[in-house]
Parts: C-alpha cells; structure tokens; sequence
C-alpha cells in the first residue's frame, strides 16, 4: 500500500492517519475498558451487599427492616448457598490475596446507606485454587463437566466481608469471569475492520492525488536536467492538482520560449561581433609598428576568448548533443596527455575505471578550465580519479585537480565560483583569463547532476595549495 515509500506524500499520509487511527482507538479501548471494569465493580458490589444484607437479616442482626426476597443474580458459576455467604471468627484475609479498594469503598457506601453496622469492611480477590472453600467444590463440577465432554472457563474469585459489632466475619465469595479475552478480541476485530476499511479509502484518495503529483514531479527533474522536455503533461486528479498541472505547462512553456530566445540572441550576438572582429583582425595588419600590431591582436584575441567563454556559458544549460557511455578514466588520461605534449608540470595520479554516461566535450572543456586554473595559479597541477559511495546508496566519480599555489581566502571561495570573479582584478588574460573558467566548470558539472568544490589543501597548519573537486553520479546500472 506504501507504494511511494515512507518519504512520499502518500505514505507519510498513509502512516499518520494509521498512527492517528491507533492513538484514537487506543483511546477508546481505554475508555470501554473503563466502563467495562466500573459495570464489573458495580455488579460485584450488588451481588456482595445483597448476599451480606440478605444474610444480616436472616441472623436477626439487622435492623429489624423488612427486606424484600428476591433470587440473587447469576454470576459465572452459581455457587451452592452453603457456599455463598459463611460466618467466620476471623478475617477471611489469606496471604496472596489482593485487594480491591473500589469495591471496598463502592461496598461501604452501600453497606452505609442500608443501615447495616460493621466495624470494617474487606474486599479482595483471590485464586479458586488458593481458596479452601470453593476450591473442593471446583473440582467436583470440573470433573462433572468434563465427564460430558465440556469445560468451564476460568473464573476469578472475590471475596467480601464484613466484621460485624460483635467481632464475626460475614464473608460472602463470588465468582466472576476471570478473562477479558473476548472484549479484547471484539476490540482487536474492530481495530482491524476500522484499518482496512479507513487506511483503504484513504489510500484510493491519495493515490488518485500522488499519481499525478508523481508525474509532475518526474516532469520537473526532467526538464531542470535537460532544459527541455518533449509534449506537456494532461492534467489529472482533483481540480487543485489539475490547476497546478496546467499552471507548470504554462509555465514550463513560457521558459522553453525564453531559452529559445536566449539561444537566437546569443547565436546573433555571436555572428554580429565575430564579424567585425574578423575583419579588425585583417586590417591590423596594416599597421607599421609590430609592437603596437601584436598588442591589437592581443586584444582581439582577448575579446573573441570572453566571447567564446560566455556562449559556452549561456548554452551548457541546454547541450544539443546527447549523453555517451564513456570510459571516464580515459577521458582524463586524454587531457593530461594534452598538456604533457605542451612541455606543463601535469601528474596523473591513481586513477580506476569508471564508466557512465556522459557529454564528452563539454566534460574535457570543465577538466581543461581546472587543470589550466590550476597551472596558472599553482604552477602544476595533480590529477587522479576515485570511485567513492555518496551516503546515500550509491556511487560517484570523484576527480581531483591539486595544485601547489597559494590558494583562495577562506571567504571568497564561495564568490570564486560566480561569473567574471577573478582574485587577480587586471582583468589581464595573461595573469588570470576571463573569470569564466570555474563558473562554467561548475555548470557543466550540474549539467551531469553533479557539482564542483574548491577547498584548501593545508600542510601543517599552512594553505600548501588548491583542491578542485569535480564529482559525478554513477548510474546503479554502470
């Protein structure tokens, strides 16, 4: 019934009212039992005042009032009259006995209100078996009945007593049911019946609410993964969820039409001023001076990088190209073999085989913007690749750039991580690039549903360098 799993709407819903339904009817057991066990008290306390009153005035102890006769009630067991009510010398007390003080007090009330004079008043339960009176007498219609084939059920045994003025005991024994188990099965029984039929309607109403809740949620990681999704979902479920349904496509619909926009503008944008800069590129080479035409390319070249920076930027949230299954390990052998042919200070170190699906030239552009950071700023740059559990069930790749530069204030690690933020404010390519380079290796990471973090790496108390860490999920089925 729990199809969703305890975390889900409709089984936290599920759960509650189950909880709910336990504490409600554990509160109503408590009150029948209550009610119950005050009927049993009142009813042992008639039947022991009557047989006590009843016996008082036959022994012409009494008042003198003209009680009127009648058959006392049944109890579970009728006990012979000789066994009803006996006069005793001495407390009937036994060692083992245990007492019931409501009857005690319900009994003196009634004993009080009759006229009926006693000294004390004494009411205790006790085991048939312990009881010398009634015990022999068990024992003969136990094997009455059994000779027919029947049982008795067990009974419990009360005992109440009066001492009378002159110092005897009128003791009066009264057998009872001694099991609850009927009330107790007729309250499990109606537990259950409440549970099937409650939990069950119940869990009809929310499934026709969590199905489409289930689907819009489904719809939403979707489109936050892919920036796009194919169609709009039919709005089903109540009029409440319906709405909500119908609101996400239209909303979901105006942002496809804005990052389509985007997309057209950026593309414009892109053409427009790559253009003019093609053609600035062919006219400085009619300048005289070398110098001053290398330092015109220079900032050509600058302006066509931050441009190519931030087109990268704006579409790596919608990528064109479709995820491949790739060997992960290659991958980063394939760019530290880059920068080794380049003549850079570039270690691989321990690396496993990882396999998962991923979008390969926008992942090596995010491994080239770490390990250049980390050559820029660091002067080398150490690179390996772990297979880690997340906490949570499952797995990710875990890659790690190291450098051995002076790292990043602890407070401006955060702001690191934001476009065009560099700790070098020249905005001079040659000592610091664009200030695009983690910004957009951070996008690319969430791009494949996981994320980039920087760190200190600390030696004996001091920053020794940077570590960038790039992690990404593995699919359970890689």
């Amino acid at each position: 019934m729990l199809s969703g799993g305890p975390r889900s709407l409709q089984g936290q819903m599920l759960l509650a009212i189950a909880l709910a339904l336990l504490v409600a009817q554990g509160l109503s057991a408590a009150l029948i039992w209550r009610e119950q066990n005050a009927r049993r008290v009142q009813l042992t306390v008639n039947e022991a005042a009557f047989r006590l009153i009843e016996q008082h005035g036959t022994d012409g102890r009494g008042d003198g009032r003209n009680r009127q006769r009648r058959p006392p009630p049944d109890d579970a067991w009728r006990l012979p009259r000789g066994l009803r009510v006996q006069v005793d010398s001495r407390s009937p007390e036994q060692p083992g006995d245990r007492r019931r003080s409501a009857e005690t007090g319900a009994l003196e009330e009634v004993l009080d209100a009759q006229g009926v004079p006693h000294r004390a008043v004494l009411v205790v339960e006790r085991i048939p078996r312990a009881d010398p009176v009634v015990w022999p007498w068990l024992l003969h219609v136990r094997a009455r009945l059994e000779s027919y084939g029947d049982h008795p059920p067990e009974g419990r045994l009360i005992i109440a007593s009066i001492q009378r003025p002159d110092g005897t005991w009128l003791t009066a024994r009264i057998l009872t049911p001694g099991k609850e188990g009927p009330l107790l099965l007729s309250l499990l029984m109606q537990t259950i019946l409440l549970y099937f039929v409650l939990v069950g309607a119940v869990a009809l109403i929310l499934r026709r609410i969590a199905r489409p809740l289930r689907a819009l949620t489904g719809r939403v990681e979707e489109f936050a993964r892919e920036r796009s999704a194919e169609g709009q979902l039919e709005p089903e479920g109540p009029d409440d969820i319906r709405r909500l349904i119908v609101a996400h496509n239209a909303m979901e619909a105006r942002i496809v039409g804005l990052l389509d926009e985007k997309n057209v503008m950026l593309g414009a944008i892109g053409h427009d001023l790559k253009t003019p800069l093609a053609a600035l590129r062919v006219r400085i080479e009619a300048v005289e001076d070398d110098a001053e035409r290398a330092r015109m390319a220079a900032t050509i070249e600058d302006i066509n990088r931050s441009l190519d920076d931030i087109l990268s930027l704006a579409r790596v949230g919608r990528p064109s190209d479709p995820l491949e299954v790739t060997e992960l390990s290659a991958l980063v052998a394939d760019v530290m073999g880059e920068y080794e042919d380049m003549g850079e200070d570039v270690t691989l170190g321990e690396t496993v085989r990882i396999v998962l699906p991923l979008r390969a030239t926008w992942l090596r552009r995010a491994m080239r913007n770490l390990v250049s950071n980390a050559l820029r700023y660091g002067r080398r740059a150490r690179v390996s690749l772990a297979r880690e559990e997340d906490g949570e069930g499952g797995a990710c790749a875990v890659l790690r750039i190291e450098d051995d530069g002076p790292g990043i204030p602890e407070d401006e690690i955060v702001r690191m991580m934001e476009p065009f933020i560099r700790l070098e404010a020249s905005r001079n390519s040659a000592t610091g690039g664009t200030g695009l380079g983690l910004t957009l290796a951070r996008a690319i990471a969430d791009q494949h549903g996981g994320s980039l973090d920087l760190a200190n790496r600390r030696e004996n108390g001091r920053i020794a360098g940077l570590v960038a860490t790039l992690r990404l999920p593995i699919h359970p089925a890689v």
